[in-house]
């Protein structure tokens, strides 16, 4: 009695069950699985027109997930690299553009808590923040010194 293998929506619905995927993401994870016969676009259209894959809902779940720990450039790149169109990006990332000061300023008392005494110390700190996709405008505030309005001081 052996193990018969998973047939492709049967792989899809495995990947679906532990996140949100893009049908770009399931198209380059599946594509290794097509045996002859199988048809890879009918599956992930018939999931599609069953609401399985949702862009709206995968843009808002890396929104979520990765934006706590990102800039909305990075977290925009990301979604890109997904397949997600621009129309979707752009609304999925209202909320992350209007909170990056604020987030940025929490990664930063994370990783760094006091301001440098060093300008090395500064520019260490501000590669930092832009490598994880801040902008240059907030990446210069946060490191400056600059306590965005809404935040209570930590000190």
């Amino acid at each position: 009695m052996g193990f018969t293998t998973l047939s492709l929506k049967g792989r899809a619905l495995r990947l679906l069950s532990q996140r949100e995927h893009s049908r770009l993401e399931l198209e380059r994870k599946l594509a290794a699985h097509v045996a002859e016969g199988d048809d890879l676009a009918a599956v992930l259209d018939e999931l599609e027109a069953k609401n399985f894959i949702n862009p709206e809902r995968v843009a808002q779940s890396l929104a979520n997930r990765r934006g706590s720990k990102l800039g909305t450039a990075r977290v925009i790149q990301e979604m890109r690299s997904k397949g997600l169109d621009d129309d979707t990006v752009r609304a999925a990332t209202l909320e992350l553009r209007a909170t990056e000061p604020q987030r940025a300023h929490a990664i930063w008392r994370q990783r760094f808590g006091a301001p440098a005494e060093t300008p090395q110390e500064k520019l260490k700190q501000m590669r930092f923040l832009a490598s994880r996709g801040f902008s240059g405008d907030v990446v210069r505030k946060v490191v400056g010194g600059q306590v965005p309005d809404d935040m209570p001081d930590q000190d």
